[in-house]
């Protein structure tokens, strides 16, 4: 069994949460548009074509 002290469940206040869910969505989005923005578009244009076919999306 296990105890959880204030402080332990104070750590995950909403606003903790919120802040982390924030950062995390930013960090995200900065790597996606520094990736796509350094590929070759052809390259980026195939695997969006496949991603499209694999998830059983039309796209011709």
């Amino acid at each position: 069994m296990t105890t959880l002290t204030h402080a332990q469940i104070q750590s995950n206040s909403p606003s903790r949460v919120r802040l982390l869910t924030a950062l995390f969505g930013a960090v995200l989005g900065l790597t996606l548009i520094t990736l796509t923005g350094h590929v070759q578009a052809s390259a980026l244009h195939s695997a969006a074509h496949d991603v499209r076919h694999a998830t059983g999306f039309p796209c011709h």
